[in-house]
């Protein structure tokens, strides 16, 4: 059984920083895209950041140079820094394993989900 286990959210000052954690059990994602999604009350689900199969990475224009994707194949894990929070920043964040080697803007691109992990940025 394949699982997308986030950890790592919680409460945060804005301008201060979190890491969150997304552990991959069951199959390994080694060749296939990740990306980090979020969800804000009332909002759809956004794309945030994503890391293709050979590590090239990709983020959405609201966290450019402020949130950094990375993976540890060997882990199998996923890992979403997050600087110089804001409170615009605060939602569910879904880590998701892509259906090809390559990460998309598109939620229907992935596979699998995580259950999600609350982050909430207070001003």
């Amino acid at each position: 059984q394949v699982q997308l286990v986030e950890s790592g959210g919680g409460l945060v000052q804005a301008g201060g920083s979190l890491s969150v954690s997304c552990a991959a059990s069951g199959r390994t994602f080694r060749g296939y895209g990740m990306a980090w999604f979020r969800q804000a009350p009332g909002k759809e689900r956004e794309f945030v950041a994503g890391i293709n199969w050979s590590s090239v990475t990709y983020y959405a224009e609201s966290v450019k140079g402020r949130f950094t994707i990375s993976r540890d194949t060997a882990k199998n894990t996923v890992y979403l820094q997050m600087n110089s929070l804001k409170s615009e920043d605060t939602g569910v964040y879904y880590c998701a394993a892509s259906r090809t080697q390559f990460a998309t803007r598109i939620p229907s691109g992935y596979a699998y989900w995580g259950q999600g992990t609350q982050v909430f940025v207070s001003s």
